[in-house]
C-alpha cells in the first residue's frame, strides 16, 4: 500500500521581510515531521509561496502552525502588493501526493479550517474541494473584494466565512481571513512580455482564461457590458480551459506577465498554454519571453512540454529524461528571469533527495566495477545481469535515435522516434533492477540479524526469511521478463534502422540474452530455498522458458547483422 503523502501549498502575505519568512517557515519545520521544499518569496507580489510535504496528520499540524506564526507576525492593515490577498495565510490548499484521495484531503481541510478559526479566531473560507457551497469552490468568490472588503462581508451573512463569523474588529484587521481548502496539483504559473503594459497583458490574460470576459455592447473595450436577466454579465470563454489569469507589472523584473493558474493540466498541459499565451501575444504584437514557474512542478508537466517541442521539429522523443526537461526548459524559456534548477523546481526529485539512499546505477562506470569487484557479495550476478539489459536497451535506443535523424528518412522520425521511447522504457526499468536485485539480497541479510531465542521467533523468522526468498526470486525474473522485451527493439533496429549501425544492434542482442541467461541462474538459486515447492517449479519453468525464447531470438538477430555486414 502506498504511503499516504499530501502536499500544502500555503501563500503568506509577505514577500519582502526575510525574518518573517524564516520565522514562519521554521514553526512549519518544528511543528511535524515534515519535508520543506520550496519557499518562493516575490517582493513585487509582497508574497511568499511555501511548499511541503508528509504524512496527512504532520502537514495539518504543520500548516496550523505557520498559520498562528504568520498571524503573529504579519500587520495587514500595512500589507501592499500586486497579488490578490485577503489575510496574512491567504489561501492554504492540500494536495492529494500518494495513498489518499482529494475527497479525504477536503475533510482534513475542514476540520483545519475550523480549528484556524476556534483557536486563532481567524474568519475561515473553505474552497475547492472542501467548500461546502458551490460557488466556493472559486477561490476568487472566497476573496472577492479582497481585504478591503472584509468589514463589508463580515456584517452579510450571505458573505460570511464558513467559520469564525463574527463583527470585523482588530484582530481581524491585523490578520484578515483565510481559504483553506483541498484540491489536485496546481501550477502557478507567469509569462512573461516585453511590455510594461498591464492593460495589454490584462488583454491577453483575459483572450485565454476560461472565464473569458464580459460581452460588451459595440466597442469591445469601453461598450457596455451586456448583462443577463439576473443582471449578471454576459461571458464571452477564453481559449484555454481549466485555467485562471490576470495581467500585472512587475517592478523587480521590469515587465508585464500573464499570471496564471492552471488548475487541471490533464486538461490544459503547461507547453499548450505557454503556446497559446504566446498566440495571442502575437496577435496583439507582443512576445513572450520567458516563463516563471512559482513553486513547484511536477515531472510529469516538463516532460510533456519535452516531448511536445521535439514533436514540433519532427525529432524523436526517445532521450534520456534530463534532456527533454532541458528541452523543456528552453522552449519556455523557464530560466529567463534567473536559472532554472530542475532539482530545486520539480518535486517528485525534491522528494527522491531526501528518501533514497545513494544508487548503483548513479556511481560512475570504473566505481560501479570496482563495488562488484569488492569483498562485499553485492552488486552481484543479478544487478550485472540487470546492467548487461539495460545496456542492451540503450544500443537498441541509440540505432533507433540514430536512424530518425538519418538524412533522407526525415518522414520515417516518428516511427524511429516511436521505438527510441520504447527503448527508455526498457531502459528505465532494468535500471531500477541494478539497485533492486541488491535491495532483494540486503532483505535476506536483515532476516538473518533478526532474534531466534523463542518459538514465536524462530516462526516470525522462519516465515520473514521465506517472504525475503521469494522476493529475490521475483526480481531477477523481473529482469528476464524486461530483458526479453529488448529484443523486437535490436531486431527492428537492425533490420530497418540505420545500416551503419547494424553491429550496434547487434551487441544489444549479445548484452540482451546475457542479461536474460545470468538473471536465470539467480532465480533457479533462490528458488531452490522456497518451501513452496509448487510455486518454487513456476517460477523456474517460466524462467526456462524465457531464456529458451532469448537464445532462439539472439540468433535471429544475428543472422540478419551477419547478412548486412556480409
Amino acid at each position: 500500500m502506498a504511503k499516504r503523502i499530501i502536499e500544502c501549498v500555503p501563500n503568506f502575505s509577505e514577500g519582502r521581510d526575510r525574518n518573517i519568512i524564516g520565522a514562519i517557515t521554521a514553526a512549519i519545520e518544528a511543528a511535524g515531521a515534515v519535508k520543506l521544499l520550496d519557499v518562493d518569496p516575490g517582493e513585487a507580489t509582497n508574497r511568499t509561496v511555501v511548499t511541503f510535504v508528509g504524512e496527512p496528520e504532520a502537514v495539518v499540524e504543520a500548516a496550523f502552525a505557520g498559520v498562528r506564526r504568520a498571524a503573529e507576525l504579519i500587520d495587514m492593515r500595512r500589507h501592499k502588493g500586486a497579488h490578490p490577498r485577503m489575510g496574512a495565510t491567504d489561501v492554504l490548499p492540500l494536495i492529494p501526493i500518494s495513498g489518499i484521495t482529494l475527497e479525504e484531503c477536503a475533510v482534513l481541510a475542514r476540520r483545519l479550517a475550523e480549528r484556524i478559526a476556534a483557536e486563532l479566531a481567524i474568519p475561515t473560507y473553505c474552497y475547492e474541494a472542501a467548500a461546502f457551497r458551490p460557488e466556493r469552490r472559486n477561490l476568487a468568490v472566497c476573496r472577492a473584494g479582497e481585504y478591503e472588503a472584509l468589514p463589508e462581508k463580515l456584517a452579510d451573512p450571505a458573505k460570511a466565512p464558513d467559520f469564525g463569523a463574527r463583527p470585523y474588529d482588530e484582530g481581524i484587521a491585523r490578520t484578515g481571513a483565510t481559504t483553506v481548502g483541498a484540491r489536485d496539483f496546481l501550477i502557478a504559473v507567469n509569462f512573461n512580455l516585453n511590455t510594461t503594459s498591464t492593460r495589454r497583458a490584462n488583454a491577453i490574460a483575459f483572450d485565454v482564461r476560461e472565464k473569458g470576459r464580459p460581452v460588451r455592447e459595440g466597442n469591445p473595450i469601453v461598450g457596455k457590458i451586456v448583462r443577463d436577466a439576473d443582471g449578471n454579465p454576459v461571458m464571452r470563454p477564453g481559449t484555454l480551459k481549466a485555467t485562471k489569469a490576470i495581467g500585472w507589472f512587475i517592478e523587480e523584473y521590469g515587465i508585464a506577465q500573464v499570471s496564471m493558474n492552471l488548475t487541471d493540466i490533464g486538461i490544459t498541459p503547461l507547453h499548450v498554454a505557454f503556446d497559446e499565451v504566446c498566440r495571442r501575444a502575437d496577435a496583439r504584437g507582443l512576445r513572450v519571453t520567458g516563463t516563471e514557474i512559482v513553486g513547484l512542478v511536477p515531472k510529469r508537466a516538463l516532460l510533456e512540454a519535452g516531448r511536445y517541442f521535439l514533436h514540433k521539429q519532427q525529432r524523436s522523443t526517445g532521450i534520456a529524461e534530463e534532456e527533454l526537461i532541458r528541452i523543456a526548459v528552453k522552449s519556455m524559456g523557464l530560466d529567463d528571469l534567473k536559472p532554472f534548477d530542475p532539482h530545486e523546481k520539480v518535486i517528485e526529485y525534491l522528494l527522491e533527495a531526501d528518501t533514497q539512499r545513494p544508487k548503483l546505477v548513479d556511481r560512475t562506470c570504473r566505481g560501479f566495477a570496482a563495488e562488484t569487484a569488492s569483498e562485499s557479495p553485492a552488486p552481484g550476478g543479478g544487478s550485472i545481469s540487470a546492467y548487461m539489459g539495460a545496456l542492451g536497451a540503450a544500443l537498441g535506443t541509440m540505432v533507433a535515435n540514430l536512424s530518425s535523424h538519418k538524412a533522407g528518412w526525415d518522414e520515417r522520425w516518428r516511427e524511429f522516434s516511436d521505438y527510441a521511447e520504447q527503448g527508455q522504457a526498457l531502459l528505465a526499468e532494468l535500471l531500477h533492477l541494478v539497485d533492486e536485485d541488491t535491495e532483494a539480497f540486503n532483505r535476506i541479510m536483515a532476516v538473518f540479524a533478526m532474534p531466534r531465542t523463542t518459538p514465536e521467533e524462530k516462526a516470525a523468522r522462519s516465515a520473514a526469511l521465506q517472504e525475503a526468498t521469494l522476493y529475490a526470486t521475483e526480481v531477477p525474473l523481473r529482469t528476464m521478463r524486461t530483458a526479453a522485451k529488448v529484443f523486437p527493439l535490436v531486431r527492428a533496429m537492425a533490420g530497418e534502422g540505420n545500416p551503419n549501425s547494424v553491429s550496434d544492434a547487434g551487441v544489444g542482442a549479445l548484452a540482451a540474452r546475457s542479461a536474460v541467461l545470468g538473471a536465470r541462474l539467480n532465480v533457479r538459486i533462490n528458488a531452490a530455498g522456497l518451501k513452496d515447492r509448487a510455486k518454487a517449479d513456476a517460477l523456474t519453468a517460466e524462467a526456462d522458458r524465457i531464456a529458451a525464447e532469448a537464445e532462439r531470438a539472439e540468433r535471429e538477430v544475428l543472422a540478419i547483422v551477419e547478412a548486412k555486414i556480409g
